[in-house]
C-alpha cells in the first residue's frame, strides 16, 4: 500500500459520512408496581423520556443521561435493557429516524419536570390504561416493551434484540 493509499484510508475512517439517520433512546421507565412513566408535553400528548444519542455516547449512557435531565431519576448504565430498534419509515424522506426501545426497572429518585418548558408533569401509569394522546414514537417503543398492549399501529418497522444464551 502507498503512502497515498494509507492517509486514504485513515481519512476514510475518521471522516462521517453525510447524515442520513438520527438515532435516538425510547425509555421505558417500570416502577415497582409496574406502572410507567409517562410526561405530558406541553402540546397535550404524553410521551416516554427519552432523546437524542451523542456522537461517541453508548445508548446506556444517553439514556442514563436523558432520563436525569428530563426526569430527575438517577439510573446506572447496568440498569438499562435494550429492547429492541424501531425505524420510523415516514417521519422524513431525507432522514430515517431510529429508536431504540429501552427499559429502567431501578433507579433512584421522585420523577420532576426538569424541563419544564417541554414537559408539564411526570405520571405514573398503569400499562392497560395509558392515554389515547400518545406521542406515536413513544407508542411503538411501548409495543417493542410489551407487544401485548392496545396500542396504535404505524408505519414503524421493529427489530427485536435477541439474547444470546449463557
Amino acid at each position: 500500500m502507498t503512502t497515498a493509499d494509507h492517509a486514504a484510508t485513515a481519512r476514510r475512517n475518521v471522516e462521517p459520512p453525510p447524515a442520513q439517520a438520527s438515532l435516538g433512546a425510547g425509555v421505558v421507565v417500570v416502577d415497582g408496581t409496574g406502572r410507567v412513566l409517562l410526561g405530558l408535553d406541553r402540546s397535550g400528548v404524553w410521551e416516554l423520556p427519552g432523546g437524542k444519542v451523542e456522537p461517541g455516547e453508548s445508548i446506556e449512557a444517553a439514556v442514563v443521561r436523558e432520563l436525569a435531565e428530563e426526569t430527575t431519576l438517577v439510573a446506572g448504565a447496568a440498569d438499562v435493557e435494550v429492547l429492541g430498534l424501531v425505524l420510523d419509515a415516514v417521519t422524513s424522506a431525507r432522514l430515517t429516524r431510529m429508536t431504540v426501545a429501552t427499559v429502567v426497572r431501578v433507579f433512584d429518585g421522585v420523577p420532576a419536570a426538569a424541563e419544564p418548558e417541554k414537559i408539564e408533569r411526570w405520571e405514573w401509569t398503569e400499562p392497560d390504561r395509558l392515554p389515547e394522546a400518545l406521542f406515536l414514537p413513544s407508542a411503538q417503543v411501548l409495543r417493542m416493551w410489551r407487544p401485548e398492549l392496545p396500542l396504535p399501529d404505524g408505519p414503524f418497522h421493529r427489530y427485536a434484540m435477541g439474547r444470546l444464551p449463557e
